[in-house]
């Protein structure tokens, strides 16, 4: 029904009916004021009225029940002495004195004589008095007959049948309440009672309308649960019969309303109910099918047998009852339940249509019928479910999985199999059911009967339907439908058995299947009709005994056309790109399942060329590369195909190699291992030499360019091979064609080799394998001689016969080559590696068949021992002529091997500075002009020059050590100095030309080349070096930065069907960086130590230097020992070059750290693999980085990280736990971390520390960063480590208590970090260590003290600023401020100890005083009681917060409850404290006694809620103490006028509602006897409006705070009042702005609640207020106004216009969009009246309102609109 029905029957009725409906009331009101006016003027009658106010009166003396006797044998004689006057006078008195004695606790006697009065009183009245004051008598009367004893119940029906029925069609107003007055009689059919009740309301019917009685059924059922039982008892024997098709409106009633009770008994019932209903609209037809078909939920078989008889008739055959489903409810069923799972009311749980249909699908009658209807739909609404859950939305999985096992799985696959096939044959936009169907493959488990029978059949069927689709339209291929239909395929693979795609399943379709495509098949087994597909020349191909060789014919089929679209279609090569490679991954998969031979009739030679040619398109990434490739791969490999799949061939390797080759460029770095890995797999399919043929042809190519990357791609397949796939045997020829390079006279061949040699070597082992095993070949015959010169015999060999010389020559060449470029790498790789290692067997043979060293000799060794026969080998003289040019360049070859081995040379001085500034500035030349080819040359030729200068410049040390010794001796410090310190000269041009070096992007293909140079020649620098060692260490830290970025960048991108993902930064770079800067920081180091060192110092360096050896000899010394070091760097100090760059490289590696923790993505993408090496390789060295540095620097290191993580807030934010997870790397354990902490926190407020002498102090952390540090480290400890911790913190903390007994800021941030590690510790056993506990008691009381008192005299200095004199005077309240005896009792020396300073603090101390009063409530108050333990301090604590912390923030408030959130918390805290009570009882109860307490905000108030509950729960005294003050008690003071003492009385009735509004459901039920007594009083003795006006304030709270039974006494009263209220103001309306008006509407909010709450206890007495039948909607056309609402309604409705207040307005309550209609106060929103027109919309609308929520709430309330309507009145500070 809509919701605005009431507006217009409400309001915008006919003008004729409302103005009969005014002249009714005013006529009506009229004739009772003439009455009274004909008996008040008879002298009887005014002693009659005294005499029933005397007896009256002596009910305020009844207590106890035989008073109550007399009281009524009293006014019964009273009654009965004026028998002629037929008028009661007092009767709203009467009423409710009467009322009160039918009160269920009196006992029968009573009841019995108050029966006995109202049977005279209504005698007396008649028919028309009784009409008349219906509402005065039925009060009490209705709600009796449930409890009235059965010698009282005869009476009362008596009282019934005798006084009410012959008002006939007058009882149409209180029907409802009538019917419910009667229905408890009807409970048992065996009770004494039951005809007669059953009879009565067979009369009741009669005397109004058959279909407005049963109206009243409905609605007592929607709104009474507890009747709803016997309401179906009298349904089952009233109700008449109807035919199925008749409509039973005219019985029962335009409106309809059912709700199925929880009561076993009431569902029966109700379902019996339901037989007889057969016709309805259709919005109430659907409430009965959603809740009848609930009842299979209870698993109740007599419920279910009901059900199945109202859906499937009373006839007993099958058919006939599937025949009935179909023609009466099936669509009705299952538009509900579709409905249902759509889109969920909200009322139930999302699970339970499903389980309905579950249920339901046991009875198979309905079951099946209804699975052809529902099921697709039920699937879909899952998935849906599943997929986007609601907030509150249960975990539907379950239910699902049984839902999907019952079922019937030919049915379900039938409809989704169909719509499957419409969204493919359709426009391709619609992918919903393709959807659905990966959803259940992927979220259900399947039987074998689905795995073998069904998804066979679908699977063949969509690869078939597919196929066509395309073959017929080719510009199908790019629809989204087809995309998705392929991602399901790959899914529905995984579940399909390989045997079922062998044969087709056996069923009786099987004579068929082997003529029919797989299409037509599927259609015929699953009987979907009206698909067909097109017949074409391959559809008898497709037409197979097998379902594989179908599935195989289409899928490849389907590649192919995919294949011949990415050349028509490159606008669309996204989508096509993706679907193609789901197809190879389908056809890969397919036939990787196969495990015997099967013939294929199919072309693989053209099909191969067709799929190979797609490698050359622009539209081909390297996830189709993949794809492709690897399916190639497979064809070849599978032994069960026929024919046979062959790829070895040149043309068809070429095409693939190339291509892989292509993706080893530096600019797809992210598929490098992926394209190594399948190179390898290429070569391993083919027993010819084609990948290392392709590799030597690219190498050779006559562009530069193509070169140049051949040799690069070359490289990245050597660097990621491992070394036991031999790539020295297997790419021989690429790898000699590389090695020639170093030798090539063409610069760009040669810098291309070098590069390789750097970057992509990996290990030079794998390189001498090869070249050692040419080397010791057998043909090779040597003979021992002895040669004879000058008389001398030297030992040699010649050789036996010829060989092939320029083979040796060219490999010795090669190996010089190789040696001169790796050096020192190259010498420690061939001696650390034992000839017995290698991987290659052959080899090993070689050697040990050489006899030339034996089994455990190195490489090196026996490249000795090779270079030395070669040496002294000469060719026989009869052929020297042909060996001897070859012979000699061979030996001169070996020597030069030799020399570089062994040996290095000296060179003249000056010819030195000329070549090292010739090599400088070409160097720098070549920087800058981008050529790269020489540079190499350049720096080995400088290096070399540095290398002889170095030998000078320490022969030239050691002449001036032999000096100082006599020049120390004669005490001669200037010339020693001066003598010793001899430098080399520095080029100017040197420093820019190594930055640049480094930095300039174009030389980044020589970077490592700068690098090498850099390390080894910068130590031999260094003394001399004062600007060059901190710009490198800038320079490489931007670098690391830059390329952190790029690796990052790479990372975030996901692209891979888009387009590759461009990525130039490899591990092997990154690592280099990484050991450059350590390099340089340990070298920086050293450098600010020599420079700021003592001379002894200097003397120790330059004695180590000289004494070690190697071009590494100064950085031999830097890598020496941490003793050395720690003693050069002992003055090290902030503003040293040396320490800038250890805390700049610091930032770095602490970066690296944090970003690179590889968290593997989902999906895998081929870039993964070579990321996750990046990440992980750098990671570990950027750790060994800081290992080291922290064990040369530890309390720098730290000292850095702690500041770098405090000022980089972005990676703090990333990466939360990278620093902490650093420390615990770096440092030992626990303890030795806090201990650092705490050292460096000494140092900066103490001024003192162990280390304060030994350590660079960091200019940039200050304690604060520290402390926040130490409290976060602090935190992430386990208990037993907080133990270790212990006794380092409670130490510092001592020395800061000892140090100073003024606050200062640090006491803060040591408090915080003192209250995490207690909270860890008091979680332990270390608690019983009374040494601990002693000093957690003294340390945090003394700590806590400290902050305390700082924000309360922090505030006191700032208060009297902040505070006006007018503050603290208006707003009633005191009329001065209270003498603050208490603010001074406090000693003077108490603040002194604490050290507050006196001036007013800074503007920064505000900051402080939050955070302390934000810890004090959120971390110090819950740990109070762990911390402190003992009553006596924790007490003392808790005084001092309120003291200077609570008090403070509560004076002078002109809102009193406006006080900072923290302060509510502290407060709320506190009160979870037991010893606490005293120390904020005082506040709390000061604050409820300020007289401004109301003028405060709502949601202030709401904030102190649970405080004033904790204060009336904990101090008994409270309640009773306010209870006290609402006694009307004589003032004591002369002066004060009543006015000024019904305010008072107003405020604490106010006082009183907010405190019993604190509390929770039945909270204050025992105090309830004593507060009922306070209000009854207050009504009966004050008639201030005022006054009166808080009482139902206070009744509203008591019925949200109160179970409606426990109100059962007060009802008469509260009618009572509100009855008077409302009559007053019908028979006088107040005039506009007096006090009365707010009293009407406080009566209308009370009623506006009960009305909202629809308690059952009331709902038998609304119709006296409000029309509570269907009159209400659908008024008779001669009705006319009885309830009260609506003859005010009327009386207001005729007042003159005036002028409107827009606050006055009555909002209609909307609910939000998102949540289900409830039942929400009318008057919520007004707070004040100025004239009764105010309330004509509220007067209008409630009959109206009140009974559309009967239906539109579906029984919901919105108690936070309830309880917000309730504060909004209390308190008005809006």
């Amino acid at each position: 029904m809509s919701t605005n029905a009431p507006l217009v029957s409400g309001i915008e009725g006919s003008g004729k009916v409302a103005k009969k409906g005014s002249a009714w009331v005013s006529a009506r009101t009229s004739e009772r004021s003439i009455a009274l006016q004909t008996y008040s003027s008879d002298p009887k009658y005014k002693k009659y009225v005294q005499q029933v106010e005397k007896c009256l009166n002596s009910f305020d003396n009844v207590h106890e029940w035989a008073d109550c006797i007399a009281f009524l044998k009293q006014l019964l004689k009273t009654f009965q002495s004026y028998m002629q006057f037929k008028e009661i006078p007092r009767k709203l008195i009467v009423a409710k004195r009467l009322a009160q004695c039918l009160n269920p606790a009196l006992p029968t006697g009573v009841h019995q004589r108050a029966l006995e009065v109202y049977v005279h009183i209504l005698a007396v009245l008649g028919v028309e008095g009784l009409k008349r004051d219906l509402s005065f008598w039925s009060s009490g009367l209705f709600p009796f007959f449930e409890y009235a004893a059965t010698s009282v119940k005869p009476t009362l029906l008596n009282i019934y049948d005798t006084h009410y029925l012959p008002l006939q069609t007058g009882l149409r107003p209180i029907m409802k309440s009538f019917i419910l007055a009667l229905l408890p009689g009807l409970e048992e059919e065996t009770g004494e009672f039951f005809e007669k009740v059953l009879s009565l309301l067979d009369r009741v019917s009669g005397a109004v309308s058959v279909s407005f009685f049963f109206q009243n059924i409905w609605l007592i059922m929607l709104t009474t649960p507890s009747a709803r039982g016997t309401s179906l008892n009298f349904l089952a024997r009233r109700l008449p019969r109807l035919n199925a098709d008749e409509d039973f409106t005219e019985v029962v009633g335009k409106d309809i309303g059912l709700m199925i009770h929880e009561n076993l008994l009431v569902r029966r019932a109700a379902l019996d109910i339901l037989h007889a209903i057969r016709k309805a609209h259709n919005d109430d037809r659907s409430i009965l099918m959603r809740a009848a078909t609930g009842v299979v939920l209870r698993r109740d078989l007599s419920l279910n047998r009901r059900l199945y008889t109202w859906l499937l008739g009373p006839d007993e055959n099958s058919d006939h009852q599937i025949a009935y489903l179909k023609e009466n409810a099936l669509t009705l069923l299952s538009s509900t339940l579709k409905n249902e799972m759509i889109s969920p009311s909200g009322e139930y749980a999302e699970s339970r249509p499903f389980k309905i249909f579950i249920s339901l699908l046991d009875k198979w009658e309905i079951g099946a019928i209804l699975t052809e209807s529902l099921v697709y739909d039920a699937f879909k609404a899952i998935m849906n479910l599943v997929k986007n859950p609601t907030e509150s939305g249960e975990d539907l999985t379950m239910t699902a999985s049984t839902l999907y096992e019952a079922v019937e799985p030919q049915i379900l696959w039938q409809h989704l199999l169909t719509a499957v096939f419409n969204e493919i044959m359709g426009d391709g936009t619609q992918i919903e059911a393709i959807q659905l169907v990966n959803f259940i493959i992927q979220t259900f488990s399947h039987d074998e009967e689905v795995q073998t029978i069904h998804l066979p059949i679908i699977f063949t069927a969509i690869v078939d339907l597919i196929n066509s689709q395309i073959q017929s339209d080719p510009t199908r291929a790019s629809l989204q439908s087809v995309g998705t239909t392929l991602l399901l395929l790959e899914d529905m693979l995984l579940h399909i058995p390989h045997s079922s795609l062998m044969q087709w399943p056996e069923t009786t379709l099987q004579l068929e299947s082997g003529h029919q495509r797989p299409f037509d098949f599927a259609c015929t087994f699953f009987k979907i009709t009206d698909k067909t597909l097109p017949t074409t020349t391959t559809s008898q191909v497709l037409t197979s005994t097998v379902p594989f060789v179908s599935c195989f014919h289409s899928l490849v089929s389907l590649s192919i056309s995919y294949a011949d679209r990415l050349f028509n279609e490159p606008q669309n090569g996204f989508v096509l790109r993706e679907s193609f490679c789901r197809l190879l991954t389908l056809i890969d998969r397919l036939v990787a399942r196969l495990t015997a031979p099967i013939n294929i009739s199919w072309d693989p030679t053209q099909c191969l060329d067709i799929l190979l040619a797609t490698l050359e398109h622009q539209t081909a990434t390297f996830t189709t590369v993949d794809r492709l490739i690897t399916l190639v791969t497979a064809f070849h490999r599978n032994q069960y195909l026929e024919p046979k799949f062959i790829i070895d061939g040149r043309s068809t390797m070429y095409k693939m190699v190339s291509k892989l080759l292509h993706y080893l460029h530096p600019d797809f770095t992210a598929y490098h291992v992926r394209a190594v890995n399948l190179i390898w797999t290429l070569q391993g399919s083919t027993a010819q030499s084609h990948v290392e043929s392709i590799l030597a042809q690219s190498m050779t190519s006559p562009e530069s360019r193509n070169v140049s990357e051949a040799y690069e791609a070359f490289g990245v397949l050597w660097r990621l091979t491992e070394d036991n796939l031999f790539p020295g045997f297997y790419f021989k020829i690429p790898m000699m064609i590389v090695l020639d390079t170093l030798k090539s006279d063409k610069p760009n061949l040669r810098r291309v080799g070098e590069t390789w040699m750097r970057c992509s070597l990996k290990s030079y082992i794998r390189v001498l394998d090869p070249i050692l095993y040419d080397l010791l070949d057998p043909s090779i015959l040597r003979t021992p001689i002895t040669f004879k010169v000058r008389g001398r015999e030297l030992p040699g060999f010649q050789y036996e016969r010829p060989f092939d010389q320029r083979i040796i020559n060219h490999l010795l060449d090669t190996l010089l080559s190789i040696v001169n470029f790796g050096g020192q790498g190259f010498a420690k790789a061939a001696r650390t590696t034992s000839i017995k290692r290698s991987h290659h067997s052959g080899l090993a043979q070689r050697v040990f068949n050489s006899n030339l060293v034996d089994s455990e000799a190195s490489y090196l060794d026996i490249l000795l021992e090779i270079l030395l026969r070669f040496v002294q080998s000469e060719s026989i003289s009869t052929r020297t002529t042909l060996m001897q040019p070859l012979n000699t360049a061979i030996q001169s070859n070996a020597i030069e091997l030799l020399q570089v081995i062994v040996a290095r040379g000296e060179i003249d001085s000056v010819l030195v500075e000329s070549i090292e500034a010739t090599a400088v500035g070409k160097l720098y030349f070549s920087i800058h002009t981008n050529r790269l080819d020489l540079q190499n040359k350049w720096l080995h030729l400088l290096h070399s020059v540095i290398s002889v200068s170095t030998s000078h410049l320490e022969s030239s040390r050691a002449g001036a050590s032999t000096q100082d010794d006599n020049v120390l001796e004669s005490g001669n410090l200037q010339e020693k100095a001066a003598d010793s310190a001899i430098r080399y000269p520095l080029n100017p041009l040197l420093v820019q030309t190594l930055v640049d070096g480094i930095s300039t992007r174009t030389n980044r293909p020589v970077l490592q080349h700068w690098l090498d140079f850099i390390l080894m020649a910068v130590p031999q620098f260094q003394p001399a070096l004062q600007a060059v060692v901190a710009p490198l260490n800038d320079c490489l830290c931007r670098q690391l930065l830059s390329s952190l970025g790029d690796v990052l960048r790479a990372t975030a991108q996901i692209r891979d069907y888009a387009e590759d993902t461009p990525a130039t930064v490899t591990d092997a770079e990154l690592i280099m960086l990484l050991n450059a800067l350590e390099r340089l920081i340990l070298l920086s180091l050293a450098y600010t130590a020599e420079m700021d060192t003592s001379e002894d110092d200097l003397h120790n360096v330059d004695k180590t230097t000289s004494e070690a050896s190697g071009l590494l000899g100064y950085v031999s010394n830097v890598f020496s020992s941490d003793t050395s070091t720690s003693q050069q760097i002992e003055q090290l100090t902030s503003r040293s070059p040396g320490y800038r760059s250890l805390d700049e490289g610091i930032r770095v590696l602490y970066s690296l750290w944090a970003s690179l923790a590889w968290k593997a993505p989902q999906p895998w993408t081929p870039k993964d693999d070579s990321l996750s090496l990046i990440y992980t390789r750098t990671r570990l060295r950027c750790r060994r980085v800081l290992e080291h540095l922290f064990r040369v620097q530890s309390a720098e290191v730290f000292e850095s990280i702690v500041d770098w993580w405090s000022r980089d807030l972005t990676l703090s934010a990333t990466s939360p736990d990278a620093a902490f997870d650093l420390v615990d790397v770096l440092v030992s354990n626990a303890q030795t971390a806090v201990h650092m902490i705490c050292e460096s926190i000494t140092f900066r407020i103490l001024g003192s520390s162990e280390k304060s002498k030994k350590q660079a102090i960091n200019p940039n952390l200050t304690d604060t960063i520290l402390f926040k540090f130490l409290e976060q480290y602090l935190t992430r400890l386990e208990g037993p480590l907080a133990i270790q911790v212990w006794s380092r913190y409670i130490q510092l903390v001592k020395e800061i208590l000892g140090a100073s007994r003024e606050f200062k800021i640090y006491n803060f941030p040591a408090l915080r970090c003192l209250g995490v590690l207690a909270e860890k510790i008091t979680q332990t056993t270390a608690m019983d260590d009374r040494k601990i506990r002693k000093e957690l008691q003294e340390s945090y009381g003394k700590l806590l003290d400290s902050c305390v008192i700082y924000v309360g005299r922090f505030t006191d200095q700032g208060s009297w600023i902040r505070r006006s004199t007018k503050e603290s005077v208006i707003n009633s309240g005191r009329e001065s401020p209270a003498p603050r005896a208490d603010a001074t009792s406090r000693p003077d020396e108490k603040l002194e100890a604490i050290g507050i300073p006196l001036e007013t603090p800074k503007l920064g101390s505000l900051e402080v005083v939050g955070q302390i009063n934000s810890f004090v409530a959120t971390s110090a108050l819950p740990n109070l009681r762990k911390a402190l333990m003992e009553n006596d301090k924790i007490i003392s604590a808790c005084n001092n917060i309120i003291y200077y912390i609570v008090n403070p923030a509560l004076r002078g408030k002109t809102r009193p409850m406006d006080v900072d959130a923290t302060v509510i918390q502290i407060l709320q805290e506190m009160t979870r404290i037991p010893a606490a009570l005293k120390s904020w009882r005082t506040p709390v109860i000061d604050l409820l006694n300020d007289n401004r307490l109301f003028n405060c905000n709502p949601n202030d108030a709401a904030k102190w809620r649970s405080i004033v509950k904790a204060l009336y729960d904990s101090d008994k005294t409270a309640l009773p103490e306010l209870l006290g003050k609402l006694a009307n008690a004589p003032s004591a003071n002369i002066f004060t006028n009543r006015e000024y003492e019904m305010l008072l009385r107003s405020l604490n009735l106010r006082r009183l509602s907010y405190i019993l509004f604190t509390g929770e459901k039945n909270h204050f039920l025992t105090q309830l006897p004593t507060i009922q007594e306070k209000l009854v009083d207050i009504f009966r003795s004050v008639s201030s409006p005022v006054v009166q006006s808080e009482v139902f304030l206070c009744i509203r709270v008591l019925l949200c705070r109160l179970s409606p039974h426990n109100l059962t006494s007060f009802w008469p009263v509260v009618l009572t009042e509100m009855y008077r209220i409302f009559e007053q103001s019908m028979t006088t309306l107040p005039a506009d702005g007096s006090e009365d008006l707010q009293l009407v509407l406080a009566a209308c909010k009370c009623l506006d609640t009960l009305l909202v709450l629809q308690t059952e206890e009331f709902q038998i007495h609304q119709w006296i207020f409000i029309t509570d039948t269907v009159d209400a909607v659908y008024r008779p056309d001669d009705w006319y106004p009885e309830a009260m609402m609506d003859q005010l309604s009327e009386i207001a409705g005729n007042l003159p216009t005036g002028e409107s207040s827009s606050t006055n307005h009555i909002e209609q309550p909307s609910p939000p969009q998102d949540q289900r209609a409830m039942r929400r106060p009318m008057l919520g929103s007004l707070r004040q009246i100025e004239s009764m027109r105010d309330l004509l919309p509220f007067f209008s609308n409630i009959s109206i309102s009140s009974y559309e929520s009967v239906y539109a709430s579906g029984g919901n309330i919105d108690w936070e609109a309830v309880e917000r309507s309730i504060m909004d009145d209390m308190f008005d500070g809006r």
